[in-house]
């Protein structure tokens, strides 16, 4: 599925989710990894990632982590496999400085994985300047462990990424940091009534969800990080959120969203 937004004779910047499960993958989905083919960024590093080499263009590849749990990194180890088949001249690793750390001795553990990938490890703070004029800054969301939410801003257009977080509604700490966004892609794990479930893993509910993107005014939502469990075609109440938020729409593995 592709989804557009603007008009016939304007410029598209492409996103592609890779994944789109939480926890664990599922025979629907795979869990989350997002890229942006032009620019060779990507977010997230879950078990998509093996996906990535046919949509990757050029030869520079970054990727930002917004935690280093499990489900959003074990796909670092794919990238072996990744660069066999698309070689990159640089690649690079964004994570704040803890998450990188034990991601190196965990992780990279040579007891659990003896390979080294050819990645440079950056400490994510502060604003990052990208190619296209995009720059990429952060906000620190309620997760256990720790996790951070991005924003990525071009002159023209704008893209928020939000994942693993308990959503407030309106009352969210990052609703000011994604206001007017052109294309919030944000986590829903559970559908409404489970709110302590959400509230113990520190993931959201559709209602809280919806309310965020109403409050901050984006102009897309797109749901993604969805419960594996849950194997409905509608896990999370599509038309709940669509009646808080109308642009809402449900994010499928490879779907393509041009904005």
């Amino acid at each position: 599925m592709v989804l557009t937004a603007r008009g016939a004779n304007e410029d598209f910047m492409k996103l592609v989710i890779l994944g789109t499960a939480g926890y664990h993958p599922s025979e629907q989905r795979h869990t989350s990894c997002l890229v942006l083919p032009e620019m060779g960024l990507v977010m997230d590093a879950g078990s998509a990632m093996f996906r990535l080499p046919k949509y990757l263009q050029g030869r520079s590849l970054d990727i930002f982590l917004s935690h280093a749990h499990l489900d959003h990194v074990w796909g670092l180890t794919f990238l072996l496999d990744v660069l066999y088949l698309k070689p990159q001249d640089r690649v690079r690793v964004f994570a704040r400085n803890d998450k990188l750390t034990a991601i190196r001795q965990h992780l990279f553990s040579p007891h659990i994985f003896p390979v080294d990938p050819p990645f440079e490890s950056i400490p994510l703070a502060g604003r990052v300047e990208l190619a296209q004029g995009c720059c990429l800054t952060t906000c620190e969301l309620q997760h256990p462990g720790g996790s951070v939410g991005f924003r990525l801003q071009w002159p023209d257009r704008s893209l928020a990424y939000i994942t693993d977080t308990t959503s407030r509604g309106a009352s969210s700490s990052y609703v000011e940091f994604i206001r007017g966004v052109d294309l919030l892609v944000h986590e829903c794990n559970f559908a409404d009534g489970r709110e302590e479930l959400a509230e113990l893993t520190g993931h959201s509910c559709t209602t809280p969800v919806a309310e965020v993107a109403r409050a901050a005014a984006v102009g897309r939502l797109v749901l993604t990080h969805l419960n594996p469990l849950v194997t409905d075609d509608d896990p999370i109440g599509l038309s709940v959120a669509r009646k808080i938020f109308a642009n809402t729409e449900l994010a499928s593995d490879e779907m393509q969203i041009e904005f």
